[in-house]
C-alpha cells in the first residue's frame, strides 16, 4: 500500500531531506512551509501528516485544532520545544506524537511507521459493543449514548476504545498512555487526566452513568 505523508516545516533543508527519505520509501510526499500552505494541504487527505509546532502564519498546535475535526489520520509533532508544558498542549490540541528535533531519520521512520499500523488494525474492527445506553462503533470510531454521537478527540476515542475492550482491568495512567498513543508515556500523565475529565464531562450531558472508574492509586477501569 502506498501512503501519503504530509510534511511541514518552515525550516526547507529539513523539508527537503524529509521528501527525499520518504520518497526513496515510497511514500506520496506533499510539503508546506508554513501553517497556511498545510491548511490547504491537510484537504488533500493525507494518511499521516508531520507538523512543525513553530512555522510562520499560523503555528502547528493552531493548524491542528483547526483540521482535527476532518482529518482523522496521526498528527505527529516536530518541535525543538522539551517543557512538559509544550508536549502536554500538542497532545490535547489533538496531536497523536511528538518527535524532538535533532532525531534520527530510524526513530521517525519507526514512529510513523507503528501509527500506520495501528490505523490499519483499528480499519478491520467490526464489532458494536453495547454498555447500557451506550454504543461504540469500533470501525466508524463513534461512539453513541441513547442516540447522541459524543464529540470526542481521536485521543479520548482512544481511552474509550482501549478500556471498553477490557472492562473491569486496571490500567495505570502511563500503560493507557503507551497503549493509545504507541510509545513510553513517562512522565505525561497528566495528559490521560485531562482527556479522562473531558471524556467524563461529555458522557455526563447525556447520561448519569459513569462508564469510566477512578481506582484511587491505581489508575482507571471501565465498569462491567
Amino acid at each position: 500500500m502506498t501512503y501519503t505523508i504530509l510534511i511541514a516545516d518552515d525550516d526547507t533543508g529539513l523539508l527537503k531531506m524529509l521528501q527525499t527519505f520518504f520518497e526513496l520509501k515510497k511514500y506520496t510526499v506533499l510539503t508546506a512551509r508554513d501553517g497556511v500552505e498545510a491548511l490547504k494541504m491537510a484537504e488533500k487527505d493525507p494518511d499521516i501528516i508531520l507538523l512543525d509546532i513553530n512555522m510562520p502564519r499560523t503555528d502547528g498546535l493552531e493548524v491542528c485544532r483547526q483540521i482535527r475535526d476532518r482529518v482523522s489520520c496521526p498528527i505527529l509533532f516536530l518541535t525543538a520545544r522539551v517543557e512538559e508544558e509544550d508536549r502536554v498542549n500538542g497532545l490535547l490540541s489533538g496531536g497523536d506524537d511528538y518527535i524532538l528535533k535533532p532525531f534520527s531519520l530510524k526513530e521517525l521512520d519507526a514512529r510513523i511507521t507503528a501509527h500506520l499500523k495501528r490505523e490499519e488494525r483499528h480499519r478491520v474492527k467490526t464489532e458494536y459493543r453495547f454498555h447500557g445506553e451506550l454504543s461504540i462503533d469500533y470501525t466508524a470510531k463513534s461512539v453513541r449514548i441513547g442516540g447522541h454521537i459524543l464529540e470526542l478527540t481521536k485521543l479520548e476515542y482512544g481511552i474509550v476504545e482501549f478500556l471498553s475492550m477490557n472492562p473491569g482491568l486496571v490500567f495505570d495512567r502511563e500503560r493507557i498512555y503507551e497503549k493509545v498513543c504507541g510509545y513510553d508515556a513517562e512522565g505525561d500523565s497528566r495528559v490521560i487526566t485531562e482527556l479522562v475529565r473531558r471524556i467524563r464531562g461529555k458522557m455526563k450531558e447525556y447520561t448519569e452513568t459513569e462508564y469510566i472508574e477512578t481506582v484511587w492509586g491505581m489508575g482507571y477501569r471501565w465498569a462491567k
